[in-house]
């Protein structure tokens, strides 16, 4: 369970305060206790003394009666005798001395006798007879001349032992104003030291916290965390702070990475653009090439000539959608569908040159079509496989464009199978060594190595590209793995 501050204060004032009334209880008990044995010390004299009185009454009343023979006097006389009887039956002496309560069991048994002697006396008065009376009246005196002695005895024996009782409760009265003081210091410094404790425990995590908060007002962020002890407000303070300090040191290192990361998609940005700007500059090259505008125009007029206007038209539709694609690109992020549209128009106008001979196919997820990729990425490396893979073997050459999911990727193969590659080659390329674009005239000058480099600026990682090939005349296959997910470009 916890406590706030305002219950650990309750609890050390009521701490305190059942120290102090357990200490007060422990003397008044004591003081009670000692002052009891000091009554019961002065309250034996006192009952021998009312007892030896009331045995004295009751002989005047005696002796009053058979001079008088009144009835007041008789009654007076039952009066005393009842009173003497009840003082006997409660006269308790705690006194375990065997010699007191020997005395006090003879004074029992003599006044039993003494009564009764005395109602004798009184019987033998009422009936007049002398003799009796006389003799019983000497011997109610003699008795009671025994009994007044025993009582003198047995107050000056009990005198006796109380003086040496009172001598011991002077000691227990000496004892207790020792433990008296004792138990008020003892009080006194378990007071100071609850009250320390308690302050203590207040004002140290207080005091570490106001540190901390000095050092994270004066920059310095790494302060170590506050233990948190307590489940109080001191605590709960404690524990927030630690929150708060984290967060700080969350958010500036957020805010470092975030810049850092900005610093390096600003400096992505910059060598995309460049890249891209070459590429469009090289694109817009070979737009001029001599070679590759005279012989996409000397096929439409061929086609023109031998198939009549409508297969021209689609020509023609092709090498204009070709060519407004390759220079309408001012921005640098496109579809995946443009950049297969931009193939499609492409391998359209080979085809033509080339009589059809090189067999096209498409195994495309249409779903995966909508992700934005980089402008100008597959063009080349299909224009790549016609004039390095296909181009002039001795077989019916073969274009296979793939677009499927791996996982949480996007592949794009694009495999021929013409001339293929050795592992060298294949290992030379991966690493930059070598350039994989083509080298005849008719080339638009943009190579594999642009592609990849766009590709990892894009993305912002290296494993986006690779090739695969079985060997000389076994094809080639060039793989592009895009991540599902475009990165932010704001």
């Amino acid at each position: 369970m916890k406590h706030g501050l305002q219950s650990k204060l309750i609890l050390t004032f009521l701490l305190t305060s059942v120290l102090i009334l357990a200490v007060n209880l422990f003397l008044f008990l004591n003081i009670n206790r000692t002052i009891g044995r000091i009554d019961r010390v002065y309250l034996s004299n006192l009952q021998i003394s009312l007892l030896s009185d009331s045995l004295s009454d009751t002989q005047e009343q005696v002796t009053d009666y058979l001079s008088t023979k009144s009835s007041e006097s008789l009654g007076r006389f039952y009066e005393a005798e009842g009173r003497y009887s009840s003082l006997l039956s409660e006269i308790r002496l705690d006194e375990e001395s065997g010699r007191v309560q020997v005395m006090l069991a003879d004074i029992r048994h003599i006044s039993e006798n003494y009564l009764a002697t005395c109602e004798d006396t009184l019987s033998a008065k009422r009936g007049r007879n002398i003799q009796k009376y006389r003799a019983s009246y000497d011997d109610a005196s003699q008795l009671y001349e025994y009994l007044d002695n025993y009582l003198y005895s047995l107050n000056n024996v009990q005198l006796g032992n109380n003086s040496a009782n009172y001598a011991a409760l002077r000691q227990s009265f000496h004892s207790l104003e020792l433990i008296t003081l004792f138990s008020l210091i003892a009080v006194t410094l378990a007071n100071l030291l609850i009250t320390l404790a308690l302050t203590k425990a207040l004002t140290d995590p207080l005091s570490i916290l106001a540190g901390q908060a000095n050092e994270i007002s004066a920059g310095n962020f790494d302060v170590p965390e506050l233990e948190v002890r307590s489940g109080d407000e001191i605590g709960i303070v404690s524990a927030a702070f630690n929150e708060m300090a984290v967060s700080i040191r969350g958010y500036i290192a957020k805010l470092r990475e975030s810049m850092e990361n900005e610093s390096r998609m600003k400096e992505r940005e910059l060598l995309m653009d460049s890249h891209l700007k070459e590429a469009e500059l090289k694109y817009l090259q070979a737009q001029i090439n001599p070679h590759f505008l005279f012989n996409t125009l000397n096929a439409g007029a061929q086609l023109a000539m031998m198939d009549g206007s409508e297969r021209c038209y689609r020509y023609l539709q092709n090498v204009a959608s070709f060519f407004r694609n390759k220079t309408n690109r001012e921005k640098q992020v496109t579809t995946l569908a443009d950049e297969i549209a931009l193939v499609d128009n492409y391998l359209y106008i080979i085809n033509v040159r080339f009589s059809g001979e090189i067999s096209y196919d498409k195994r495309v997820d249409d779903d995966l079509t909508g992700i934005l990729v980089p402008s100008m990425i597959l063009q080349p490396i299909v224009e790549n496989a016609v004039n390095h893979g296909v181009r002039d073997i001795d077989w019916p050459p073969r274009i296979i464009l793939s677009v499927y999911r791996t996982g949480d990727s996007v592949t794009i193969a694009v495999r021929d199978n013409g001339r293929g590659m050795t592992a060298g080659q294949i290992e030379d390329i991966l690493a930059g060594r070598t350039s994989a674009r083509a080298r005849g005239d008719e080339t638009n000058g943009v190579g594999l190595g642009n592609v990849v480099s766009r590709l990892q600026l894009f993305y912002d990682r290296e494993d986006v590209f690779d090739i695969t090939s079985a060997g000389p005349d076994k094809g080639t296959e060039v793989l592009l793995y895009l991540p599902m997910e475009s990165p932010d470009r704001s």
